[in-house]
Formats: structure tokens, C-alpha cells, sequence
């Protein structure tokens, strides 16, 4: 049997979703799929897992944005709503690395890198953001590469 790629697990949970008249999860489904096939537009051609992990993350990351808007505007009903969203998007997403495990892959990076000072902080995120899609956020690795670093 062929393993799954997340693009084909998000399709089939929105059949799933739908079959089970899930309204939140088929609507949020939908909307990863359609972001996906719009840089796939854009792009012209099919998207790799890994691109198809980043969108999923920017995905999440416009949600996150989304209810800290709907706390400032005192929407407890879109902070849920969205919240909800994010619950259902993780689910696509690879295990996140532990802060440990983070770290020592800073430590690698800025080995192989020869990095020294904060200026040349980009030399390390270019090192790392490739094997981290999915499992960490570059606000994530940005805080500990600065830590390291200064």
C-alpha cells in the first residue's frame, strides 16, 4: 500500500467530515485544500510535503493571528471558533520537536554554518528551516538561533 502524503490524508478527512456532517472541520478542511491548490495554481505544479506542511503552518499561523484580533474585539465566539480550526489543522501536522531537540539542532546548525554573531543569524535559519517544516515554527527557532547566538 502506498503511504498517505498529508494533501491526500486532509482529502480524505473532509470526505469523512462530510459524511459525518461535521460543519467546522469540513469548512476548515476545505480551506487548507484550497490554499494548497492556489499556490499549486500559482506555482504550477504540484506541491512536495514539505510545501504542503508550510502551508498548512502559515494556515495556523493566520489563526492564531485571527483570535488574538477576535480578543481584542471581545469575540469569544470567534476565539472558540478559530481554536477550533487550529485543533482540527494539528492534526495534519508532525509531531512538534521538543525544546531539547530543538536546541541541539541550533547547536548543529550553527556548527555547520560557523555562525558567530547575530548578523549571520540568516545563514543558520537557511540551514534549518528545511528540516524543520511542520515540526517547529521559525518564531520558534528564530528565539532560540538569537539566544544562542548573542
Amino acid at each position: 500500500m502506498i503511504p498517505m502524503n498529508t494533501k491526500n490524508k486532509l482529502e480524505e478527512a473532509l470526505k469523512d467530515a462530510m459524511r459525518s456532517h461535521d460543519e467546522l472541520r469540513k469548512r476548515t478542511l476545505r480551506m487548507a485544500l484550497s490554499a494548497i491548490r492556489q499556490v499549486e495554481i500559482d506555482k504550477g505544479q504540484s506541491q512536495d510535503e514539505n510545501a504542503v506542511l508550510a502551508i498548512l503552518q502559515k494556515e495556523i499561523k493566520s489563526r492564531h493571528e485571527a483570535i488574538a484580533d477576535a480578543k481584542r474585539a471581545n469575540r469569544p465566539d470567534l476565539v472558540t471558533a478559530n481554536q477550533a480550526e487550529i485543533a482540527a489543522l494539528e492534526e495534519f501536522l508532525p509531531q512538534p520537536f521538543s525544546q531539547a531537540e530543538l536546541e541541539a539542532m541550533v547547536k548543529q546548525a550553527i556548527a555547520e554554518s560557523g555562525a558567530t554573531s547575530l548578523k549571520q543569524m540568516g545563514l543558520v535559519m537557511k540551514l534549518l528551516m528545511p528540516r524543520l517544516l511542520g515540526r517547529a515554527t521559525g518564531d520558534q527557532v528564530s528565539q532560540i538561533v538569537q539566544q544562542l547566538l548573542s
